[in-house]
């Protein structure tokens, strides 16, 4: 018989997972808070699939586990998985790229248009005791969508889905993604970058949409946020690391970024010490006043999208343990 942890204790039965596993295989649950180290070697010498949403798999924790064949990141990205550990064992590593696709588009787009049509900046100036004039508030923020250029970093499949938003909205769209093939642009009816440089300058809002990579770890430092256009806005609901977030603060201090949107930082849950920009937001700084969205990685939250995500979660590992198929497997090296 097989068997598959669950580490986490994500969901009060298992009854679901087990009817799509079948009877060959034992579905075990931790109940680990915050790291694999909680769980005892005893229940780990058995397993050879490991389901995993928030928890990082580093080398050493995979060591712990002798029989281990398949992890499954229940999610679209893959960083917190020690993926060379994992190949030098020949363990296979799967992702779930088909779950919050459009939850996380919306949510970028969102983003974009709380703040370009000052949502952000009426909703934080009409609170309190001592609200703002009842009346228009003048702010580089504020443009109609029909006079700006929607810029997309990396067209997978939520940044497929959020150009087609963006474009239903107005926006002319760009994108640049090096990774794919010629004819993607025409397909979807959006304009294509041949580089980095050429989409940053003209993009009015900047939506990242990549992986994180080593590639991509700090692609978006401050020579590239000042070759946008002045007053642009940033949307970051991908993964934190990709954007330096000092240069970010140094860019919207002196002002020659109008806003961002941020829904990952790059450390979750933040901790000690705080950046300059988080701390900033937290302090209610009169400077970021209408210019700053900080959300705590929950773009891709609904109902119907964790729903999705335990049942694509668990069918992958059905897939690739138990019928040796090669559903969603990351192939080695790929970056």
């Amino acid at each position: 018989m097989l068997t598959v942890l669950e580490p986490e204790g994500l969901y009060p039965d298992t009854k679901l997972e087990q009817d799509i596993l079948g009877p060959g295989v034992r579905l075990v649950q931790g109940n680990a808070k915050a790291s694999l180290a909680e769980l005892p070697d005893s229940l780990l010498a058995d397993v050879e699939g490991l389901m995993t949403l928030r928890m990082a798999v580093p080398a050493e924790q995979i060591a712990r586990f002798p029989k281990l064949k398949v992890v499954v990141r229940m999610g679209v990205g893959y960083d917190r998985v020690d993926r060379a550990a994992c190949a030098a064992r020949g363990i296979k590593v799967c992702n779930v790229p088909d779950y919050g696709t459009m939850e996380v588009a919306e949510f970028a787009v969102l983003l974009a248009l709380s703040l370009r049509r000052g949502l952000i900046l009426y909703h934080d100036t009409q609170r309190g005791p001592n609200p703002a004039p009842w009346a228009v508030r003048q702010s580089l923020l504020h443009r109609r969508q029909q006079v700006q250029t929607f810029g997309i970093l990396g067209l997978g499949r939520i940044g497929v889905a959020a150009a087609l938003r963006a474009k239903a909205f107005g926006y002319r769209v760009v994108f640049f993604d090096p990774a794919l093939p010629k004819g993607w642009d025409r397909a979807v009816g959006i304009d294509r970058a041949e580089s980095l440089d050429e989409l940053l300058t003209q993009s009015d809002v900047l939506s990242i949409h990549a992986p994180l990579t080593r590639g991509t770890r700090g692609l978006i430092g401050e020579r590239e946020l000042r070759l946008l256009p002045k007053n642009a806005v940033v949307v970051n609901t991908a993964r934190g690391p990709i954007i330096d977030i000092d240069a970010l603060e140094r860019v919207l201090r002196d002002g020659h970024i109008a806003g961002a949107g941020l829904d990952v930082i790059p450390v979750e849950p933040p901790v000690a010490p705080i950046p300059r920009l988080l701390q900033a937001y937290r302090d209610r700084e009169p400077w970021l006043e209408g210019r700053l969205v900080i959300t705590p990685h929950i773009a891709f939250h609904t109902p119907e999208a964790w729903d999705d995500i335990r049942l694509k979660g668990v069918e992958t590992m059905r897939d690739v343990l138990v019928r040796g198929l090669e559903t969603n497997v990351i192939p080695p090296g790929s970056e």
